[in-house]
C-alpha cells in the first residue's frame, strides 16, 4: 500500500478556536468564529429573501385575483389566474430581443442622462430621430434599419449589436442553430429575412 505523502489542505492554528459546521446532522467542516458569524448572517439574509419572495408572490396572486373579479372573470378558475400571472411576469422581465428591448435601452439612456421626457425627445431629434417615429417605437411598432442608425448614435452602441437585439439572435445562437439544422449562417439569414 502506497503512503500518501501529500500535505493536507486543512491547516489548523492551535492558538485559535474553531467552530464546527454541520449540515443535516453531519459535520462538514470547521471555521473561525468570524467566518461563522458571516455564514450565519448570509443564511439569515437568504431566509429573509425567501420569506419576502413568498409574501410578494402571495400579494401578486391576490392582486391578479382581484383584477379577474373586477373584469368579470372567475378568480377560482386556476388556468385564467395562472395565465394572467404569467402574462404579468413576462411583462415585468427585461426583454432580451425585439422592439421592446430597444425601447428598454432607450429608457435606460434617458435615465443615464437624467433628463425629462420632453428633453429626451429633443435629444433624440438632434440625432435625426423625429418625435413621431420615437413615439411609434415606444408604442411597440417595428424598428426599421433607418431607425437603428439613429438609435445607435443615441445609445452609443454599434448598429450590429442593435440588429442582434432587435432580430433576436446573436451570432453564437445563429451558429448553433445552423449547426443543428445542418445549414450555413447565410442560408439561415436569408430564411429569416424572407
Amino acid at each position: 500500500m502506497d503512503k500518501n505523502n501529500q500535505p493536507l489542505r486543512l491547516q489548523l492554528d492551535l492558538y485559535r478556536s474553531y467552530i464546527p459546521i454541520s449540515y443535516e446532522e453531519m459535520e462538514v467542516g470547521f471555521c473561525t468564529p468570524e467566518f461563522a458569524s458571516k455564514i450565519v448572517e448570509t443564511f439569515n439574509e437568504h431566509e429573509q429573501l425567501v420569506e419576502d419572495n413568498e409574501a410578494l408572490n402571495k400579494a401578486f396572486k391576490l392582486a391578479c385575483m382581484d383584477l379577474l373579479k373586477k373584469s368579470g372573470g372567475d378568480p377560482k378558475e386556476v388556468n385564467k389566474l395562472q395565465q394572467l400571472m404569467k402574462q404579468y411576469m413576462e411583462k415585468a422581465k427585461r426583454p432580451e430581443h425585439g422592439s421592446r428591448a430597444i425601447v428598454y435601452l432607450l429608457r435606460e439612456r434617458k435615465e443615464q442622462l437624467g433628463i425629462s421626457n420632453r428633453e429626451f425627445v429633443r435629444f433624440c431629434y438632434s440625432y435625426k430621430l423625429p418625435p413621431k417615429e420615437l413615439k411609434d417605437i415606444f408604442s411597440g411598432k417595428e424598428v426599421s434599419d433607418q431607425h437603428l442608425k439613429c438609435i445607435s448614435r443615441i445609445l452609443g452602441k454599434p448598429m450590429e449589436d442593435l440588429i442582434e437585439i432587435r432580430d433576436g439572435f446573436s451570432r453564437s445562437e445563429m451558429n448553433m442553430l445552423a449547426r443543428i439544422l445542418g445549414t450555413s449562417n447565410e442560408e439561415l439569414n436569408q430564411l429569416f429575412q424572407n
